[in-house]
């Protein structure tokens, strides 16, 4: 196990790293900093030469891939973080430094057990991007086909496995503080970024979560996910279908070649809400790297690392709480956030509805395209320090990919209006999941299974063997130390790893 004073060094040095690229200004500067926080940024930048222009992405850069993931996310989101910060952290989406040609030739030859020439007719030895956990170069096979060679960086799993071990402890510490910083749930939502990254981390998994997309996409004529070729994949090499597009980002490209942006804003919002809504599987790194737009106007999307879950019970709630939102049933959102469990039973329905209304009536007061889905949910988890709302690590999720998928759609069209492209598709769920028919069907099947099941419930019960069934478990935490360290020192040791990418998840929830 790593010794605390190797985790305090480590965040000592992070923060000294963030300080000397400028990028803990805005926290120094921020009235609402509390005070021993300011005074440790102070320290941490003694001596050094901070630049006068924060420089965010050489920062998250220097500090390794966890907290690139976290610089990606911000880089879509211009109205949060100003656009001179959004466009210096953009190239961290795919235009970081490459590794060596040697050693990824090494790592390809390695994973799938045949030298180079034997697997690809020709390589490209320039990747075509590298982000923070692999690059991607051009290939084409021996039979002729061409395809994007996806391989993950030379010791990235080592560098994620000694970050998460310090974001655990500094979770850990967070979390014995109480208050407010127990209710969030560190550990537990670090818990959850460390099964995204293992995921991540193994290409495998990240093929079959394409084909698994592209089978539910199947029906939808606008949006692309790119076939896998299985022979030619392993867990730190995959391999799929070369897409010929234009990236999202690239503005006078989608101009010049004629797409219609708005239509292309439009295509994006309905298919991440068919993707999370209708199917409950959801391509959870929507940002402009990864998604092209391709000669015929359908958008394609790469990079399937992050993939979201959510079963239908939250989905139905999900789209119930936004159409609530929208229609002012203030009343009936509030109910579902009991119903959920997200608001504990001791409190009010009544003063949470008031409360929500305070959130949804600035919003209805406001023409329709000035609405934005981020702010709504900012305002919407800004209450749940009132009502003692516990984190939810997936719905946390949910929310970072619904922000990160208004600030691309947005970018395309400055105009879109959300309501108007999201309003009909969900209340056509909501019609078809909770109307009477779906309603007597979900009985008819829920009994039928329920009696089908009896037989096997009573041999289970005879032989003393629980029944399968019921929520997930959580994942494990980790067994951490928990040191301590006085009040105002401790506070600033966690406050800069929020500053950092161990709050990948949880900076962008609160």
């Amino acid at each position: 196990m790593t010794r605390s004073i190797t985790h305090v060094w480590r965040l000592l040095r992070w923060g000294r790293t963030l300080a000397k690229h400028g990028a803990l200004t805005g926290i120094e500067r921020d009235p609402l900093t509390p005070a021993p926080v300011r005074r440790l940024v102070r320290i941490a930048r003694i001596g050094a030469r901070v630049p006068a222009k924060p420089e965010y992405a050489a920062a998250f850069e220097q500090l390794g891939p966890a907290a690139i993931k976290l610089g990606q996310a911000l880089a879509t989101r211009p109205d949060l973080v100003g656009p001179e910060a959004a466009a210096d952290l953009f190239r961290l989406q795919d235009a970081l430094p490459p590794a060596p040609y040697p050693a990824i030739r090494a790592a390809i030859e390695q994973g799938l057990g045949k030298p180079l020439d034997q697997i690809f007719a020709s390589f490209d030895e320039i990747p075509v991007g590298a982000a923070s956990i692999a690059q991607v170069h051009k290939a084409v096979t021996i039979e002729g086909k061409t395809v994007a060679v996806k391989v993950l960086r030379p010791g990235v799993e080592e560098d994620f496995a000694r970050a998460l071990q310090t974001y655990e402890w500094a979770a850990a510490q967070a979390e014995t503080m109480g208050g407010e910083l127990a209710r969030l749930r560190p550990r537990l939502v670090i818990a959850t970024f460390k099964q995204w990254t293992a995921r991540e981390l193994d290409l495998r998994r990240e093929a079959a979560s394409a084909s698994e997309l592209a089978e539910n996409m199947a029906a939808v004529p606008g949006f692309v996910v790119p076939a896998i070729d299985w022979s030619r994949t392993a867990r730190r090499v995959m391999t799929m279908e070369w897409i010929d597009g234009v990236k999202l980002s690239d503005r006078a490209a989608l101009i010049a070649a004629g797409h219609d942006r708005a239509e292309l804003a439009a295509r994006l919002v309905q298919a991440f809400l068919r993707q999370a809504i209708a199917d409950g599987f959801f391509h959870a790194d929507l940002h402009q790297g990864n998604l092209f737009a391709l000669a015929d106007g359908r958008i394609a999307a790469i990079d399937f690392g992050i993939m979201g879950r959510i079963d239908r019970r939250a989905r139905a709630w999900l789209a119930e709480i936004i159409h609530g939102l929208i229609t002012g049933n203030y009343k009936r959102v509030a109910e579902i956030h009991f119903e959920a469990g997200y608001v504990p039973a001791y409190h009010n329905v009544a003063e949470f509805t008031t409360a929500l209304r305070a959130v949804g009536e600035p919003i209805r007061g406001l023409a329709v395209k000035d609405i934005s889905v981020g702010q709504m949910l900012d305002g919407l988890f800004g209450i749940t320090r009132d009502f003692d709302m516990q984190t939810q690590p997936h719905l946390l999720l949910l929310q970072k990919t619904m922000v990160m998928v208004e600030g691309v759609a947005t970018s395309l069209d400055p105009d879109l209006n959300m309501w108007e492209t999201a309003g009909p598709f969900v209340q056509e769920w909501l019609r078809s999941e909770l109307g009477p028919e779906a309603w007597l069907a979900d009985r008819l099947i829920a009994d039928v299974k329920t009696i089908a099941a009896l037989p096997e419930l009573v041999r289970r019960i005879e032989a003393k063997f629980p029944a399968p069934g019921g929520a997930p478990p959580l994942p494990p935490l980790a067994d951490v130390q928990v040191i301590r360290i006085g009040g105002g020192w401790r506070y600033g040791l966690v406050a800069v790893l929020a500053a950092v990418a161990g709050a990948a998840a949880m900076a962008l929830l609160s």
